[in-house]
């Protein structure tokens, strides 16, 4: 069983962010997506995958993080580049570079990072309803990405039970799961709202 959802994961997570950026390349435009949610997604993939390395959790528990986050950078600059600031995705690529070997020079630093890592997600899923909610627009936002975001983390809640029994990586993914199924619902809402309008 958990061969079978280590799998399924990484399978969804292999082109997660794929019809967000068929959408966006489609359109010609990332109307309706927040830079600054993806900004801090990417701020947390990024500490949750460098705490995962730290602390040698097996690598099948961690395994599509990269993945998400090459996806996620190439929708940044994607989104950089239809808004006309492509300059300033060199500035963002050394803020990250940087704080990726900041995290581990003490083990306190990647314990707090962590912790403050699941309210950096979080407020990338609220940025990002509160996006949605003031243009009353789904715009390109995909629906199908962030449903396979939720199902990435009901199934890493499951791998997570199963394996390290992390307390603070379950939060992480139970809090996610909501707010990934709430961004989904409101994505869905404003699309119907949309069609009969």
């Amino acid at each position: 069983l958990l061969d079978l959802v280590h799998l399924t994961t990484w399978a969804v997570c292999a082109v997660i962010k794929l019809p967000q950026l068929v959408a966006v390349l489609r359109a010609g435009s990332a109307w309706g997506l927040s830079l600054s949610s993806l900004l801090l997604e990417l701020a947390g993939l990024l500490v949750f995958l460098r705490y995962q390395i730290y602390y040698g959790y097996p690598l099948e528990t961690y395994l599509e993080y990269p993945i998400i986050i090459a996806q996620d950078v190439i929708l940044i600059y994607c989104i950089m580049h239809f808004s006309g600031k492509k300059k300033r995705a060199l500035f963002y690529a050394v803020i990250f570079w940087g704080g990726w070997y900041m995290l581990t020079l003490q083990k306190w630093i990647i314990d707090v990072a962590m912790n403050l890592c699941t309210l950096v997600s979080a407020a990338s899923k609220l940025v990002q309803l509160q996006h949605l909610w003031q243009a009353k627009d789904s715009g390109q936002v995909s629906a199908l990405t962030w449903g396979m975001s939720a199902y990435t983390c009901a199934t890493r809640i499951i791998t997570t039970v199963m394996t390290t029994n992390d307390l603070a990586v379950l939060i992480r993914f139970i809090i996610m799961l909501i707010l990934n199924i709430w961004v989904t619902a409101t994505i869905l809402h404003y699309r119907k709202t949309k069609k009969t309008d």
